[in-house]
């Protein structure tokens, strides 16, 4: 099955690293949380280190952090979705089978 790149908003980059920030809560334990590979959280949590309040960190509206349960939710939003888009691939494929073509 092949892999799309997923891609993030600015403001969900910084919501993601303020939450390791301001929580103090480890790096891994948010990006497991989040479904995201500890390197892509890490070097967000870096950026947002270095330049608190540089420009490619603001948001141009004003929005509220993300709170850990809406957080979680999301994380268990995209396994779900994950789960299901394989189920059906699956099912396309046996009704390919079933139906004499093979895709």
């Amino acid at each position: 099955m092949e892999r799309q790149r997923r891609s993030f908003t600015e403001e969900y980059k910084r919501q993601a690293a303020e939450l390791v920030v301001s929580s103090g809560r480890s790096i891994g334990s948010v990006a497991k949380e989040l479904g995201l590979r500890d390197s892509v959280l890490r070097r967000w949590v870096d950026k947002l280190r270095q330049e608190p309040a540089s420009a490619a960190w603001r948001s141009t509206t004003q929005a509220t952090p993300m709170s850990a349960d809406q957080a979680s939710e999301i994380s268990r939003l995209r396994q779900e979705n994950e789960r299901l888009r394989m189920e059906r691939d699956i099912l396309k494929k046996s009704i390919a089978i079933f139906a004499g073509t093979r895709t």
